[in-house]
């Protein structure tokens, strides 16, 4: 049933909810609602879903899901389990890199209901087209209607009230009492609905990535792995004064090798992605590990890297907002998360939602619970625990300077060339000279300090 702009005389509607995009939080939301007994439709502008994702990385332990589908991570298809973290300083003449390895016991990874208490195990990586396409079934099997190769275009509204959705085809208006919008970063129904002014370049940044076919005993030889063990490794220093990173996921028989680059930042310095992208795989540090790979596809996406700052209003009358959409994802320098907040955020909204809709009461009133159970929840918190992380990440030094002097100070050290040594801080005053001046330096002790103690 849906409320005309008096918010009485209920018109009747074939659902009582629309979801919007069929990702991670979308499908989420709309398997909470079902389970609430609720008639969901799912639309999703893909093929299928996950068809127009390029996501082959790793996702973070989210409990999420296995509230809704006990014993989910058991099932779902994950590549690896990640055991083997490396990060990678590149300087101009070589690569630092800090390596954390799981205990012996992580040999044969094993996920299931207790992997959230399981400290070996970091996170899985998967690949988006197999995993949104399986856990939209698991959606379907529970009641939940999914529409295919729908476009949305417009949001339908009565007064204040969003009562529906336009899309693109002869039947092309949908209403129900309320939609939950998950279409990704640029969210341009959140615009519409006036949650958000838009998206700027600086809140966003710019993934591209190439997939190499290895084989799987290739992948585990070279990366030093056993069994589904899996390993990531993330670098600095490589995007050519480009704010951004580089990263290599290991699948079960491929490699997702890719860049992270701020988006404000590529504009400025008018590079084209992909030759970035060329050349970091033809770089000393990414070459070896890929000898013998066969490139088989490349593909490009937009996330959000604004943090807490990005997040808009998150409900109008008859609307939420959840995932990328709501600009859930973050970056601390070393890890970056966005999967597992986007399923939380589903779980909440999908759940909120079905209050609402039972209570008869869509309005902002009712429905501003959600941000609420965001607030309670690992999501809105762990925004705001590095929300000046972020702040620091879009200083320039931080992917420039610091990895090339902490490579030169490092093979300072560990030359052996039969002249006496110098002390350490020499060698340290002189790898910063012309570089980083004292001054600086203390201003990003004090900004790194603020950032994470």
């Amino acid at each position: 049933m849906t409320a005309n702009s008096r918010g009485n005389e209920p018109t009747p509607t074939a659902f009582d909810a629309i979801v919007v995009g069929a990702g991670p939080a979308g499908t989420t939301a709309a398997l909470a609602l079902a389970q609430a007994g609720k008639r969901v439709l799912l639309l999703e502008r893909g093929e299928y879903p996950g068809s127009k994702n390029m996501f082959g990385g790793m996702v973070a332990w989210c409990p999420a899901p296995e509230e809704l589908l006990p014993g989910f991570w058991a099932r779902a298809p994950w590549e690896r389990a990640v055991t083997k973290r490396v990060l990678s300083l590149v300087g101009p003449g070589s690569t630092t890199s800090l390596v954390f390895q799981a205990a012996a016991e992580a040999e044969a990874p094993s996920v299931g209901a207790g992997w959230s208490s399981d400290r070996s195990l970091t996170g899985l990586t998967l690949f988006r087209p197999h995993f949104d396409r399986w856990y939209a079934e698991q959606a379907v099997a529970h009641g939940v209607t999914l529409l295919n190769g729908c476009r949305v275009e417009g949001l339908v509204k009565k007064g204040d009230r969003v009562v529906g959705v336009r899309v693109a085809g002869p039947d092309d208006v949908v209403e129900a009492p309320l939609v939950i919008v998950c279409d990704g970063v640029l969210s341009l129904l959140a615009a519409e609905a006036g949650l958000h002014p838009g998206v700027k370049a600086e809140q966003v940044a710019l993934g591209v990535r190439a997939l190499y076919l290895l084989g799987e005993e290739e992948v585990a030889s070279r990366f030093g792995l056993v069994g589904r063990e899996g390993a990531t490794q993330e670098f600095l220093g490589c995007t050519e004064n480009v704010r951004g990173g580089g990263f290599i996921y290991t699948q079960t028989e491929t490699l997702a090798v890719g860049l992270v680059l701020h988006l404000d930042a590529v504009k400025a310095r008018g590079l084209a992605p992909y030759e970035l992208l060329e050349r970091f795989v033809a770089s000393p540090a990414v070459a070896p590990l890929l000898r013998g790979a066969r490139l088989v596809e490349y593909s490009a996406h937009l996330l959000p890297e604004a943090g807490r700052r990005m997040v808009p209003r998150l409900e109008t009358e008859g609307l939420l907002v959840a995932g990328d959409a709501a600009g859930f994802c973050y970056t601390n320098g070393l890890t970056q998360e966005g999967m597992n907040l986007a399923m939380t955020s589903g779980l909440l909204a999908g759940r909120v939602a079905a209050q609402a809709l039972a209570a008869g009461e869509v309005t902002v009133r009712s429905l501003s619970r959600y941000r609420k159970a965001l607030e309670e929840s690992f999501v809105l918190r762990d925004l705001r625990t590095y929300q000046k992380a972020i702040d620091f990440l879009h200083h320039d030094r931080l992917f420039t300077v610091y990895p090339r002097v902490i490579s030169r100070l490092l093979e300072d050290i560990y030359r052996s060339d039969g002249r006496p040594k110098a002390r350490i801080g020499r060698l340290a005053r002189r790898v910063f000279k012309g570089e980083l001046s004292a001054w600086q330096l203390a201003a990003d002790v004090f900004k790194i300090g603020r950032a994470f103690l």
